[in-house]
């Protein structure tokens, strides 16, 4: 069972090959037994360690069908590690853009993958900034501009409710940088409702890490519009930093239609967080952790109450922050 048992609410033409690894469908499980109302969906069990697999499949099995030969692809390592898997398993060369910071355990996966890879000095903006000039002249595939790559991550929240039996958590809580996954749950619980499936939409709960939370910061000043922050130190949750999202306007537009809500966390929230979810058989990378800390301030805030079901949403296997 894969993302594709979908396959009839994704664009893709229903003659065409599908470029897979069997992403998807993923385990829904609780931390504690005696806790069932907070569920954590294992996503980083897809086949290269990260959710991205889900965009990641769906993008290349339309650029494959293009006839695209090659594709560039900046990151800050799970993206780059699933773009470059996708592409060598589409026969598409693959080139990596990163920030030389990235974690080395990401950058071996990358390479592996026969991906040629790119290190740039600076942070994930100056990542951003380089691959633009690569993507003049090939194919620029992107997990935060490319609307495919959103259609295959729009898949967590159908399987959620296909795991839940038919009916929606009242919270889903998930990281934000780009925002792939927080946007692509918004289309999805969305598409859902508009069939008919569900009867609401989850308040999604998203969390930045506190030296870059663009869209924190706009949620708390009520902004009409998401600004630039700049990234003021480095974080362990170096997956979700992001100065400027490029899709701000519709993140903002997701929040505020689900009655959503945004936190922040720091380093010990995320070191606290890792601990807590291996003492219970999980092990994430730093930025997945950053959902269990977000739990409780929601619940502090009283955004979550007892009794809401609740679902977290672990992006990233710990074996890719390996040194």
């Amino acid at each position: 069972m894969s993302l594709w048992r979908y396959r009839e609410a994704l664009p893709i033409d229903a003659a065409t090959e599908i470029v897979t690894l069997g992403e998807g469908m993923t385990p829904l499980v609780p931390l504690d037994t005696d806790a069932p109302e907070h569920l954590f969906k294992l996503d980083y069990l897809c086949p290269t360690g990260s959710y991205k697999d889900r965009g990641a499949s769906v993008l290349l099995t339309h650029l494959k069908a293009l006839g695209v030969e090659a594709v560039v692809e900046d990151s800050s390592g799970n993206a780059g590690a699933a773009i470059a898997a996708y592409s060598a398993r589409a026969g598409i060369r693959c080139t990596i853009y990163c920030p030389a910071s990235t974690s080395k355990g990401k950058l071996r996966q990358i390479a592996a993958y026969g991906a040629e890879l790119k290190l740039v000095e600076g942070n994930r903006m100056a990542t951003t900034e380089a691959v633009k000039l690569a993507a003049e002249t090939t194919c620029y595939a992107s997990h935060n501009w490319h609307p495919f790559f959103l259609e295959g991550t729009k898949t967590l929240a159908y399987e959620i409710v296909e795991q839940l039996g038919g009916h929606p958590p009242t919270h889903v809580i998930c990281p934000v940088g780009f925002g792939s996954i927080y946007l692509g749950l918004y289309i999805g619980f969305r598409e859902l409702q508009a069939q008919g499936i569900i009867d609401s939409v989850p308040r999604l709960l998203g969390v930045q890490p506190d030296v870059c939370c663009p869209i924190y910061n706009a949620y708390v000043e009520n902004a009409a519009s998401v600004s630039r922050t700049i990234q003021t130190e480095k974080t362990l949750a170096e997956g979700i930093t992001a100065e400027l999202p490029i899709r701000g306007d519709i993140l903002l537009e997701a929040l505020r239609s689900t009655n959503g809500a945004f936190t922040t966390v720091d380093d010990s929230d995320v070191k606290s967080g890792i601990k807590t979810l291996a003492t219970k058989g999980i092990y994430v990378e730093p930025t997945s952790a950053v959902v269990v800390k977000a739990y409780k301030k929601f619940q502090q805030a009283n955004i979550i109450q007892t009794g809401d079901l609740t679902v977290s949403i672990l992006t990233g296997i710990g074996l890719k922050a390996s040194k």
